[in-house]
């Protein structure tokens, strides 16, 4: 954002502060009034919501003020240069350059590294990074200290020089070699792809970095090649370790006299899972009972991991180390054995299981009248698939009729209620992808979210609601430190952006408070999904929000629109619900405080792990894209026109979602760019592409490798044809 740009419009409080500060670094040591701050920001607040905004910034030792009642730029740690010198801990994002960007949970700008300062750090690694803020220039540091690395294993490609080897790793984002001694080779000959452990990142006399070969692998199938690849080089492990493997299988399920005393029984009443027709680890479960007085009970049953894995065994720190599953499009990358994830844990029909429950009694208005958390046992009736609960709600099956319609019913209540009180709707569309014997696919489809989807989903965001709630509630104003899903308010530079945007389409969006911004972008939302023009804004105003993330200050979810928000419902897949199970369970049976900085290292860490796992699946579903379009170069396919770039203009296929690119440089005429890149005009012949039309255009290549695809606009005789 320009420092320099006026505001032009009333600013909610916290993005006053931010303005202020912006505007107060430019110049550090001068001195501004209220008056001369308003002048310059020119936004439309108030000169008493300037002050207050102050008045707050000055308790947070932000800025100063001297004794004419004007305000600076707090100089602590300041030299006489005028240079605040920082140490900030962040992520590396490495540039195909060399050069990084840290990214800092609540920075507002990721920190440039330059090459000759990255300090032999790698993608994703947890560093330190010293940081000098001058005025109001881009931030800039150099690393001082690799914290942690990311990961240790990756897949190359094995050369044998006789007296030593090399494994040669190259990503978009990495390119390494890694000298391997001949006792290490593992019998690899040359060629061959290897997962290799780094085992000296550099500190030796040569300066190389040395590893180790730990698994040879076969290229003959290329996507099960792939999909390791994607795995490893995202640091997430493709086997589990002996010792957790010896643990997972001495581990039983067998029901002791002290686990039928400890735990409430619900066997004997009404459960049922739902799920996707090919999951294998049921994490939740639902039970039904009516009661007297016209009540209803209804449990979320999850499974207890924690039963099984115990704090700090080898179990415990291979699943903190992986912090969650990855979901690949034709696997699954489990954070626990498979003995754990779907036998001993999964809530299977017709089994007595452990479980941890949220109980929820609601009256004849569908309010909650009454909640009890703690351990069960539970025997769940029947298994649906969400296409089977489906067919219940829509009365083409009669199979617990009565009871799935009246939990859909109070799902719906939730729901609006939920709503009401700020939750911001954006649903996007997800691809489901056929796949052959051999993992290629050979046909795309789109997943539709009905209402079996929905209910699962509103008594799972019930339950991690209410959980956190009873934390705050029991800690009567002396914290207990939990593990808290939070979600910061929306970036304003880029809320401006979006506004802006969409002013060009002719959309006025209100984003005076952060009560205006939901309803305007729930707006926005339910619009697109009548007109293609508008669901091109979708995505945009996804990035202007905030990342959610775990963490034991607990600032609500803005997303969500609640106060007080956690992860209770997927323990066999995200490591943040295990410590959210632990930490919830002794405060059952008494009070208990874990030290809040170690909760806090554990909450960063599985972010990043979080993010990390985002990232694979995100390639894999790429790589399954191009996959499929690889044997259609020559066809001509619909698209939607997503976005103008000064080289061209990316089109999002309609039918596979996959996104190619149309360079200008193929078109037989000059192009003239809107200043907005909303579109771009043809000078000879007039005709006009705008964002959200959709065109149809030709595969001209795919590049397997690059994972990218070019195209070009359909001749019109193609096109009709």
């Amino acid at each position: 954002m320009n420092t320099k740009r006026s505001y032009g419009k009333k600013l909610p409080q916290r993005y006053l502060q931010q303005a202020i500060l912006k505007l107060l670094r430019r110049k550090p040591g001068k001195f501004y009034s209220v008056g001369n701050i308003s002048s310059k920001l020119k936004a439309k607040n108030s000169k008493d919501a300037i002050k207050s905004a102050l008045d707050a910034l000055l308790h947070k030792e932000r800025v100063i003020i001297d004794g004419q009642s004007k305000y600076s730029i707090n100089p602590k740690q300041l030299d006489q240069a005028g240079v605040k010198v920082v140490t900030l801990q962040g992520k590396a994002d490495i540039t195909a350059s060399g050069a990084a960007y840290i990214i800092v949970d609540g920075q507002e700008k990721d920190i440039y590294v330059p090459k000759k300062s990255v300090a032999g750090a790698l993608q994703g690694d947890l560093v330190k990074v010293e940081v000098a803020y001058i005025g109001h220039r881009r931030p800039e540091g150099k690393i001082t200290e690799i914290i942690k690395r990311k990961r240790t294993s990756f897949i190359g490609t094995f050369q044998d020089f006789k007296k030593y080897g090399y494994v040669f790793v190259e990503t978009s984002k990495l390119s390494l070699e890694i000298r391997i001694q001949p006792k290490d080779y593992l019998n690899a000959t040359g060629g061959e792809p290897v997962v290799v452990e780094i085992i000296d990142f550099g500190q030796n006399k040569r300066q190389e970095i040395l590893g180790r070969i730990v698994q040879v692998l076969s290229p003959a199938n290329r996507n099960d090649f792939e999909m390791q690849t994607i795995l490893v080089n995202n640091g997430f492990e493709i086997t589990f370790g002996p010792e957790t493997l010896a643990e997972s299988d001495a581990l039983h399920d067998h029901i002791t006299p002290t686990d039928l005393n400890e735990r409430r029984d619900f066997r004997n009443t009404l459960t049922f899972t739902i799920d996707p027709h090919n999951a294998k680890d049921f994490d939740d479960a639902i039970s039904y009972r009516t009661l007297d007085g016209g009540l209803t009970e209804i449990g979320v049953h999850i499974a207890d991991v924690t039963h099984f894995v115990k704090e700090n065994s080898a179990l415990d720190l291979e699943a903190y180390h992986r912090s969650t599953s990855v979901y690949l499009v034709d696997r699954v990358c489990p954070m626990l054995p498979e003995k754990i994830s779907n036998e001993l844990c999964s809530l299977r029909p017709n089994e007595d299981k452990f479980s941890f429950s949220a109980v929820f009694t609601f009256d004849e208005a569908n309010q909650i009248v009454d909640e009890w958390f703690g351990k069960t046992l539970i025997h769940s009736d029947r298994r649906f698939t969400y296409e089977e609960a489906q067919e219940v709600l829509d009365k083409q099956s009669e199979e617990l009729a009565t009871e799935l319609r009246h939990i859909n019913e109070v799902a719906k209540h939730l729901n609006k209620h939920r709503f009401r009180n700020g939750s911001i709707n954006f649903e996007s569309d997800e691809i489901r992808f056929e796949l052959d014997e051999n993992g290629k696919p050979v046909g795309i489809t789109r997943k539709v979210r009905k209402d079996a989807n929905k209910l699962i989903e509103e008594f799972m965001l019930l339950a991690n609601k209410r959980v956190a709630k009873y934390i705050h509630t029991k800690a009567d104003g002396k914290e207990i430190p939990y593990v808290y899903r939070v979600h910061d308010l929306p970036d304003a530079d880029r809320l401006m952006e979006l506004a802006l945007l969409a002013s060009e389409f002719g959309i006025k969006l209100n984003m005076d408070t952060p009560q205006n911004i939901t309803a305007s972008l729930n707006s926005l939302s339910q619009d697109s999904e009548h007109a293609e023009l508008l669901s091109v804004l979708r995505p945009m105003a996804i990035r202007t929000m905030a990342k959610a993330a775990y963490s034991s200050d607990n600032i609500g979810h803005y997303g969500l629109g609640f106060d007080f928000y956690s992860h209770f419902t997927s323990p066999i897949r995200r490591y943040s619900d295990v410590l959210a199970h632990r930490i919830l369970y002794a405060n059952l049976q008494g009070t208990k405080r874990v030290s809040k900085p170690d909760l806090e290292d554990k909450c960063r860490y599985i972010s990043l792990k979080e993010r990390d796992a985002i990232t694979a699946e995100r390639e894999s579903i790429k790589y399954k894209q191009v996959e499929y379009l690889s044997s259609q170069v020559g066809n001509v396919l619909p698209g939607v026109i997503r976005s103008i770039i000064d080289k061209g203009m990316f089109i999002e296929l309609i039918d596979s979602q996959a996104d190619g690119l149309i360079r200008f440089e193929s078109f037989d005429e000059h192009l003239v760019i809107h200043p907005a890149k909303i579109k771009v005009t043809g000078q000879r012949s007039g005709q006009v592409w705008r964002i959200g039309d959709v065109i149809n255009v030709t595969i001209v290549d795919v590049d397997m490798d690059k994972r990218q695809i070019d195209l070009q606009l359909a001749d019109e005789d193609e096109s009709e044809d």
